[in-house]
């Protein structure tokens, strides 16, 4: 079982159209909403792909209940926290020649108490866990170290943890040591300024995870351990919604851990579903002929 937490969940609203215009009124040709934020998104395609997984994280209010209820609805386990405040909305518009642009709100502000029973739910899955994602930001009223407090709870069971995200809570949860830390490239550069790509992984894995791997869109992904560095180029250019690409990646990364997969063959796999996830029509999903078709090249 693999266990994704989502701390600041989401209701993904996503807008189809043909374009929008800038102080305009466009019109909307298609509108879905479902459960998001970015471990919901790695907890769906693990999903799809074939394993067990369990989604936790807080959920609160009217747009709390409908995320829970999607999540049941799409088959996955729900072991979300219930919270006082309202979960928020993030909104993508996608156009036809594939432009995505997205509002994400900030979320809603959690108390100590809520994130008690967060790490308390957290401590229990763990104990049977294969593996744990942290992924996404922070919503307000979380320490900064609170990536760092949830690594902690599942290196003490030798549950192997990717953690996701960015700023300090990533600097802290860094220096816990997870498993793998994945960062994209504009991430990367934020936390360490002025240096290369290659200097400032290095920097960050000195910091305390065994292993740094950077997405770089359609220049694929870098990987940095204390074994080496691998290279894995996009295997083709795809136009589509970007949006998951990063969180398939992620679950292609989780399972090659899971698999003790050679790091050539977990960014490839990586590289191909994040290409099949940018066909996909919403985040969380993935084109699975292209997925087939790319690994099989």
């Amino acid at each position: 079982m693999i266990v994704t937490v989502t701390l600041n969940l989401a209701i993904d609203v996503t807008y189809r159209l043909d374009r929008i215009g800038r102080g305009q009124t466009s019109q909307v040709q298609s509108v879905t909403r479902r459960a998001g934020g970015k471990g919901v998104n790695v907890a769906r395609t693990l999903q799809a792909l074939g394993h067990e997984v369990v989604v936790t994280g807080l959920a609160g209010s009217a747009t709390g209940t409908e995320a829970r209820a999607e999540l049941a609805s799409a088959g996955l386990a729900d072991a979300t926290v219930s919270i006082a405040g309202s979960t928020r909305t993030t909104l993508m518009v996608v156009e036809a020649d594939g432009t995505a642009t997205g509002l994400s709100e900030p979320g809603p502000q959690i108390t100590d108490a809520e994130w008690g029973q967060l790490v308390g739910r957290v401590q229990e899955l763990v104990a049977g866990a294969d593996a744990l994602v942290l992924a996404g930001s922070l919503p307000p009223g979380l320490p900064i170290t609170a990536y760092a407090q949830l690594i902690a709870l599942a290196r003490a069971h030798g549950v192997p943890v990717l953690l996701d995200t960015h700023g300090a809570p990533l600097s802290h949860g860094a220096a816990a040591g997870p498993a793998v830390v994945k960062i994209n490239a504009a991430e990367l550069a934020g936390v360490a300024a002025g240096a290369d790509l290659a200097s400032a992984a290095r920097e960050l894995l000195r910091s305390g995870p065994e292993a740094v791997v950077i997405t770089m869109g359609e220049e694929g992904l870098l990987a940095f351990s204390a074994g080496g560095a691998w290279r894995a180029p996009a295997p083709r250019r795809v136009l589509g919604n970007p949006t998951g690409a990063g969180d398939a990646a992620s679950a292609a990364l989780i399972l090659g851990l899971l698999r003790a997969s050679a790091w050539p063959e977990r960014l490839a796999d990586a590289a191909a579903l994040a290409a099949a996830a940018v066909c996909a029509p919403q985040a969380g999903s993935f084109d699975p002929e292209l997925y087939a078709s790319l690994r099989s090249a």
